[in-house]
């Protein structure tokens, strides 16, 4: 009987060593991993508009990817607090992406929209580069932008992402062509306004440096695609025509048209916008 009693007890001390060693390793695990952080309002430059928010995601490595959210407004309005449901979103269901939801210059009678905002998002990308032994991230980027802000997204990605650091980019009924009959041609005032912030006169050459669709290239990175049918300000051939040229340039895509829709959407739209942005995402950014 006491041969079985010392067996029990070397048994009970068996599973009690055991269990104090997973113990441990579950207290040295999480004292060595990184919890969420987020900071709000970072300055990366003089201006006040010069701010972004940073969210970064618990237990990321050297390998966690940057998605950069960028507002719309007619690059003369709109707040980062507009992009929060992007921010959100991802902060939910993606939760090993950090989150930079920015602010950029306004354009005004002083500040010229380009190529300020695209600088706006250069001093952010070379503020992260900086930061990212400190933050604990890679230099790998995405883009998410709405209107004037996907077509800023759109552009940087395109033509002024020197490092290549960019693994996606989605545009929300952007801008991609200001030499589209479309455009050249319209008689809507508010979207001329608009467009006059190109320059009134502005040369074909200047309008082609500013356009996606002919910055893009072969190396373009990833694209998702979204716009309305139904919109007065974003002609359909923005979509339609950016959609054919990475086509024809091999360059990964999807594209979105809801032909019912306006300048942004609702109910099932919106629904299938977030099923496809996020296998998206899943696909290039994770």
């Amino acid at each position: 009987m006491q041969n079985i009693y010392q067996k029990i007890f070397l048994i009970l001390m068996s599973i009690i060593s055991v269990s104090c060693i997973n113990s441990d390793d579950s207290n040295n695990s999480t004292s060595t991993s990184l919890e969420f952080y987020q900071e709000l309002n970072i300055s990366y430059g003089s201006h006040s508009d010069q701010v972004f928010d940073l969210y970064l995601p618990a237990n990321r490595t050297e390998e966690t990817k940057v998605m950069i959210l960028i507002h719309g407004g007619g690059w003369t309005s709109g707040d980062k607090s507009d992009m929060n449901s992007f921010r959100d979103y991802i902060l939910q269901n993606l939760t090993d992406i950090a989150v930079v939801n920015m602010n950029y210059r306004l354009a005004n009678e002083t500040t010229d929209a380009y190529p300020t905002q695209i600088n706006d998002i250069t001093s952010v990308v070379d503020f992260l580069q900086n930061k990212q032994s400190e933050y604990v991230i890679s230099d790998d980027i995405g883009f998410i932008g709405t209107s004037a802000g996907a077509h800023l997204a759109l552009l940087w990605s395109y033509a002024f992402d020197s490092n290549n650091q960019t693994d996606m980019v989605c545009s929300v009924v952007g801008p991609t062509n200001f030499t589209d009959p479309a455009y050249l041609e319209n008689t809507n005032p508010i979207l001329q306004e608009m467009l006059d912030l190109f320059g009134v006169d502005a040369t074909t050459a200047f309008l082609e440096e500013v356009s996606p669709y002919h910055q893009a290239s072969n190396t373009s990175p990833p694209t998702i695609l979204f716009y309305g049918g139904q919109d007065p300000l974003i002609p359909t051939t923005q979509g339609t025509a950016m959609r054919d040229k990475l086509q024809e340039l091999g360059v990964i895509h999807d594209f979105t048209l809801y032909e019912n829709a306006g300048h942004g959407w609702t109910g099932l739209d919106l629904l299938d916008t977030t099923i496809k942005l996020h296998a998206f995402m899943e696909a290039h950014l994770n």
